[in-house]
């Protein structure tokens, strides 16, 4: 009988460990990254069953597990007794920004061989290249999952056996044919939740293998009484049909598994523990085609320092002082009346111009409740967002908040101070995703130089990047600082790149 993992000891591991990283991740790595995610997104589920169908459940925002209990109330019929629950997401327009600084405008991927004809060309066929797999679009979602997770990882896609047959690769750059171009050489993300690595034990920054795995829903239908476990038991990393008594005979989706496992120079994939493929590469011999990012470097760790993380106690905090406002003011803000002696008051509507009659000397109604201001508790709240600001390094002006005591911001250095913590954060960002772009390109470079398409030596595929500020810049100013680069000495056509003006544009040579 052939082993169930046939091919797995291609890529430098055995059944037995590849089980093991993938139990690991689940128990361990996994529910830290979904509860990164879960306060990113803050996405609604179900608030419980309902005999209306999926569409009619209630739904509670994702972060409504981080209030205290007494939020949650008793369910059933004591709804109306249950608090109110206000939810800000301050974490998720927080990362949208930080994504925003990094990469709201497309960056300039340039090469530093000293040949300008074949520097020209490298710059073309990476440029044509990022921009098939995605362009900013990929860099955004790149710069997103690592700032949500802490870190990223790139896989680098070849078809080897189409990129060596001639010359369908020019044929793709002078076409502009992206899909064409993807189904060559194709950069693609890989979520921290789905991408294992397997470190070498003597190097934390040296992979030896990389895991991709993913559970996903097929579209075949089965019930839920017809699983058999393979063998007696469970395998650890393979799902299983579920057996309840009380569902059995509805029906579901089956729900597959795929297993990628890449190696030093080799490949194989597995679905539901079937080999489907088994590939060997020709091009980047005894290299794992994937590049590692962290969001921001820790000293000895693989995972980078995540955005979302440091932000999820004072988020919590934030959420329930909301929403014990909430149910204050609701408490507080309408008018209560204590009536008595006074029979059917409580089935007469309270309204202008209504009048009560009665014959009981002692009868009175008395009013209470009525608005009431609490400093404390809007200084507080007003402190735990300060102190989301120093956390994130975001503040609300970065967002498009503007208040009076943000001072003169007439000119440029003004703003420039006031968003001093974020554009520092983003510099040193820029380093360690920088090294990934440039890492990735160098990688490109090299199995297209093995393919005989673009000859390239070491020396040339060195990167260069140019990133853009951040910051609006005034028109008038790029011009002035445009010309002094011309008298410098700085090329006409890289100046008026850094301008956004292409070959194609109407007047540019």
């Amino acid at each position: 009988m052939p082993d169930r993992l046939d091919g797995i000891a291609d890529t430098g591991l055995d059944e037995a460990l590849l089980e093991l990283v993938i139990d690991e991740h689940r128990l361990w790595a996994l529910p830290r990254l979904e509860k990164n995610w879960t306060y990113f997104r803050d996405s609604g589920e179900p608030a419980g069953p309902s005999g209306g169908g999926l569409a009619e459940l209630p739904r509670l925002s994702g972060q409504t597990a981080g209030l205290p209990a007494r939020f949650r109330g008793s369910g059933g019929g004591a709804d109306a007794m249950r608090p109110e629950i206000v939810i800000e997401n301050d974490i998720g327009w927080r990362v949208q920004t930080m994504v925003d600084f990094m990469f709201g405008k497309p960056l300039q991927i340039l090469s530093t061989a000293s040949e300008p004809e074949l520097r020209r060309t490298i710059e073309r066929v990476l440029d044509a290249v990022w921009e098939a797999s995605g362009g900013i679009g990929l860099l955004q979602d790149v710069a997103l999952l690592g700032h949500v997770h802490g870190y990223v990882d790139l896989l680098l896609r070849i078809d080897e056996a189409a990129l060596t047959t001639g010359g369908r690769l020019i044929d793709a750059l002078e076409s502009g044919a992206r899909e064409d171009l993807a189904s060559l050489i194709r950069i693609e993300p890989v979520e921290a939740r789905r991408g294992i690595a397997v470190l070498d034990p003597d190097d934390y920054r040296r992979i030896d293998a990389f895991v991709v795995h993913v559970e996903r829903a097929l579209n075949v239908v089965e019930g839920l009484d017809e699983g058999v476990l393979k063998n007696g038991k469970k395998t650890g990393w393979k799902p299983v049909p579920l057996k309840k008594k009380k569902e059995k005979g509805k029906a579901r989706r089956r729900v597959g598994t795929v297993t990628e496992v890449l190696g030093r120079g080799h490949r194989v994939v597995y679905e539901d523990g079937e080999l489907v493929a088994r590939e060997s590469s020709l091009l980047l011999p005894g290299v794992v085609p994937v590049v590692h990012i962290q969001n921001m470097s820790q000293p000895f760790r693989y995972e980078g320092m995540s955005e979302v993380e440091p932000l999820i106690g004072l988020q919590d905090e934030l959420n329930t002082r909301l929403s014990d406002r909430a149910s204050r003011v609701t408490m507080s803000s309408f008018k209560m009346y204590l009536a008595k002696r006074l029979e059917g008051f409580e089935k007469s509507p309270v309204g202008p111009g209504r009048v009560w009659a009665t014959d009981d000397p002692d009868a009175s109604i008395e009013s209470f409740g009525g608005d009431s201001s609490s400093p404390s508790e809007t200084e507080h709240i007003e402190q735990v967002r300060e102190a989301m600001d120093k956390v994130s390094s975001v503040p609300p002006l970065a967002g498009g908040v503007v208040r009076a005591k943000i001072g003169n911001l007439s000119s440029a250095n003004a703003l420039r101070i006031t968003l001093m913590s974020l554009l520092s954060k983003t510099s040193r960002k820029r380093v360690t995703y920088g090294a990934g772009i440039e890492k990735v390109s160098r990688m490109i470079l090299t199995a297209l130089d093995a393919a005989g398409v673009l000859r390239t030596g070491p020396g040339d595929r060195g990167i260069r990047l140019v990133w853009p500020d951040p910051q609006p810049i005034d028109p008038s100013d790029a011009v002035v600082a445009a010309k002094q680069k011309v008298e410098l000495g700085v090329s006409d056509e890289r100046v008026l790149a850094e301008l956004g003006y292409g070959p194609t544009d109407a007047g540019v040579t």
